[in-house]
């Protein structure tokens, strides 16, 4: 967490070369503290006992698992103070009792007991954090766990598609109002079970079964009249729906979105189901949605490996960026592709990899970015590690703070240039400087020294 007021110290504290005297040192200030609790790996003895000297339990809360040595863990065990003692203990608990998902590996540590014997606790609290967290449990923990006499256990255990139900629970299950919904999302239902799901029921079953992937045409027909945006566009994604009866579908929802409605906005823009069942359509029904005016059908065309050239030529000139981005991810975009799209658009952070990390992007175009007009493009020359030191002088003198927070964290960065962005206005950039770990010793005892440790 970077400190607004003290910027460089939290910077510091996750600095990885800071050597043992300067973390100790760090440990004395909050701002410092804070720092420390994100650094990764093991943190010495000497550096745990000062934060444990000076810190709070909000600052024990991070010292557990392998950030500590042996040493350590039994020194905290034998803490006078009991609110450092059980920091740890409390806060993974406290999570439990708020159904907030946490590790298994943080539960067994927490409770001192391996998951076979946490799934069979009394605390039913406890029991459905073990059912969220222990994603690869044995199918007799499964099944003990859908017999759960508490609903907020089953209700847990049936949240993902794995590990499942079993065929012969499934009835159980969709009988069951704790867990009908979640299991309506995805275990095969015979015409009977959906006939049930259809009867007067809330909202959200119906939502549910008309997302389940393996609808047959016969059902998705019994959803066609339910007057619910949501279900709507689940139906219109069917493999089972026409073109003209799609479109019917799309334009109703987008129809009530003009005139205001909030659940018509989230069906559209919020909905991240795709119609996956395209993947593994044989190729000629997957070429007929190349012209499919839906965006979504062709963004999951684009995500295919196999088509002709001629598709990927239109894909790559297709109306929407989000198509062209999704196309450009396949083994074989020509570097041409990838140059022209992020030159023009940027890249998405938040999927990966990057599309400049893809194998036959050309890398050394990156440097040639900074003289880009989008402060977007500019971030993204960044990604060259040798990035010129003229080049990431212009950075540093950017307008957005971003932009300069990249230079700072840059792997070639200089010590001048590091100097300068320690004193940025913004303390994003700061803290940024403080931690990289191109930081000469003796500009990290200055710091210390300004801040009076």
């Amino acid at each position: 967490m970077t400190s607004l007021d003290y910027p460089q110290l939290s910077g510091l504290g996750r600095n990885p070369t800071a050597p043992q005297d300067v973390l100790v040192r760090l440990a004395t200030h909050k701002a410092g503290r804070a720092g420390l609790s994100l650094r990764g790996g093991r943190l010495e003895d000497a550096v745990v006992e000062a934060l444990l000297t000076h810190g709070d339990d909000i600052t024990a809360v991070r010292l557990h698992g392998d950030r500590i040595s042996p040493e350590m863990h039994r020194r905290i065990a034998e803490y006078p103070d009991p609110a450092i003692r059980d920091a740890y203990r409390d806060f993974v608990r406290d999570m439990v009792d708020r159904e907030v998902t946490i590790g298994i590996d943080d539960l067994e540590e927490a409770y001192g007991q391996p998951r076979t014997a946490l799934v069979g606790a009394p605390s039913p609290s406890l029991r459905a954090s073990v059912a969220r967290a222990w994603y690869d449990r044995p199918p007799a923990v499964q099944v003990g766990l859908l017999a759960d006499p508490d609903p907020r256990v089953r209700a847990a255990a049936t949240e993902d598609r794995q590990p499942g139900v079993p065929p012969e629970w499934r009835e159980r299950c969709l009988a069951d109002p704790a867990v009908r919904a979640n299991v309506a999302r995805y275990v095969p239902l015979t015409s009977e079970q959906f006939a049930q799901l259809m009867q007067p029921a809330e909202e959200e079953v119906h939502q549910a079964v008309a997302g389940n992937p393996h609808l047959s045409a016969e059902m998705i027909a019994r959803l066609l009249d339910i007057d619910d945006p949501v279900v709507r566009v689940a139906v219109a994604q069917s493999r089972h729906v026409d073109a003209a009866t799609r479109d019917r579908l799309f334009a109703l929802v987008e129809a009530e979105r003009a005139n205001g409605s909030l659940d018509a906005a989230v069906a559209l823009d919020w909905n991240f189901a795709e119609p996956d069942w395209l993947r593994e359509a044989p190729l000629d029904e997957r070429m007929s949605y190349l012209d499919c005016r839906h965006t979504i059908f062709r963004r999951v065309l684009a995500s295919c490996d196999d088509l002709p050239e001629e598709a990927w030529r239109r894909l790559d000139n297709d109306p929407e960026l989000a198509v062209r981005r999704a196309a450009a991810r396949r083994p074989d975009t020509p570097p041409e592709v990838l140059e022209k799209l992020v030159r023009a658009h940027g890249d998405v952070f938040h999927i990966r990899p990057l599309l400049v990390d893809h194998p036959n992007f050309p890398r050394r175009a990156l440097r040639t970015f900074v003289d880009e007009p989008s402060p977007n493009v500019r971030y993204l020359a960044l990604q060259d590690p040798e990035l010129p030191v003229t080049s990431l002088q212009a950075l540093a003198a950017a307008a957005e703070s971003f932009l300069r927070a990249g230079v700072a964290r840059h792997p070639n960065v200089t010590d001048a240039l590091l100097e300068q962005l320690l004193s940025d206005p913004d303390p994003q950039v700061a803290d940024k400087a403080a931690a990289n770990s191109a930081l000469a010793p003796t500009q990290m005892y200055l710091i210390l020294t300004a801040a009076g440790l």
